[in-house]
């Protein structure tokens, strides 16, 4: 978000709700549905935002 200039209130008016925000500021599951909202306001991949972990 830092890197494209993406502030937290330009994510709320693009869709993203305060509770989806929360998950995100805490690493809990997000919806695909999320993953592809964010992909589109930030202009980037899944690849992008998401990182695999064991």
């Amino acid at each position: 978000m830092k890197s494209k200039e993406v502030t937290q209130y330009q994510l709320l008016q693009s869709g993203i709700d305060n509770k989806t925000l929360d998950s995100l500021k805490k690493n809990k599951n997000v919806t695909l549905l999320t993953v592809e909202k964010l992909c589109t306001i930030l202009n980037c991949t899944p690849n992008d935002i998401v990182k695999f972990t064991k």
